[in-house]
């Protein structure tokens, strides 16, 4: 078992994992809830190690919020915050969908449920677009609502061993919160993923950028913000995966454009990505909503 750590701010992974946190782009209200949650167990360790109640606490949590909002990224990150804590000491993260909870016909559901349930004990246990599962998704059925009722009791025989965190669009997941009398009271909370500022966006796709060994013209940060404030009034705007789908384009245009050279360009070349690359990719993508 690991060792919870006696201070949050002590150099340790507890607070190296924290410093992650800190350091994503945006989500200023997730990072605070978070970290809320973080002095909460920390406190209740230091409690129970000094002879003090502590009450039962509940691990489970609810993630609203549009697609590629980092849902996934913070629910590994409470997962590894969950062992680095002690309170799950396995501390593996599952990531689940419809497809791995349903069965084809009833009673064959719940005993799929109940094996992803116990394969993920002593971790976290994410279910992504969980609102699929309910009656009123329109695509869950009677064999959707056989998990969702099978979680309920799951989640309660089980909540010191587990960590289950639902996730999906915010008014498709009130839905489902209403799936089952018992559903909602087994989340601690409702953790809300809000969407990303072009500014945000911008400095995501510098990330990517970096990451990927490239340099950008600094020139290009307008026409960057410029475009994401227009995508993100379209119809299915996805955020950060719309920002690697940019990101992804420049490469594309940056290829073409090297190519064309008629040489093998030196090292400065092949990292810059230069103005006419960024409004090549957005032009790309321009087209791609038009279509």
């Amino acid at each position: 078992m690991t060792a919870p750590a006696d201070v949050l701010g002590a150099s340790g992974p507890l607070d190296v994992l924290l410093a992650e946190l800190d350091g994503m782009v945006g989500l200023r209200g997730v990072k605070a809830e978070v970290r809320s949650l973080a002095d909460e167990l920390q406190v209740n360790a230091w409690r129970s190690r000094a002879g003090l109640a502590t009450g039962a606490v509940s691990h489970h949590l609810v993630f609203a919020g549009a697609p590629g909002t980092g849902k996934t990224t913070v629910a590994r990150m409470y997962g590894t915050l969950l062992r680095e804590l002690g309170v799950l000491p396995g501390g593996e993260f599952r990531e689940v969908s419809r497809r791995d909870l349903v069965g084809q016909y009833i009673g064959h559901t719940a005993e799929k449920t109940a094996g992803v349930f116990e394969q993920a004990l002593g971790g976290a246990l994410f279910i992504d677009e969980a609102y699929t599962l309910s009656r009123q998704a329109g695509s869950g059925g009677d064999f959707g609502q056989e998990t969702i009722d099978t979680l309920v009791k799951l989640m309660e025989d089980q909540r010191d061993r587990i960590a289950v965190i639902v996730a999906g669009y915010t008014e498709e997941m009130r839905q489902f919160l209403c799936a089952n009398p018992g559903l909602s009271s087994r989340f601690a909370k409702v953790v809300s993923f809000e969407d990303y500022t072009p500014d945000d966006l911008v400095g995501i796709v510098g990330r990517m950028v970096a990451a990927g060994d490239y340099e950008l013209d600094p020139a290009s940060a307008p026409a960057l913000a410029d475009h994401f404030r227009r995508v993100a009034r379209a119809p299915g705007f996805g955020n950060a995966r719309d920002a690697r789908r940019l990101f992804e384009a420049m490469r594309k245009a940056q290829s073409g454009r090297l190519r064309r050279l008629g040489r093998i360009p030196d090292a400065a070349e092949l990292r810059r990505l230069r103005s006419e690359d960024v409004l090549a990719a957005i032009a790309c993508s321009a087209r791609g909503v038009a279509e």
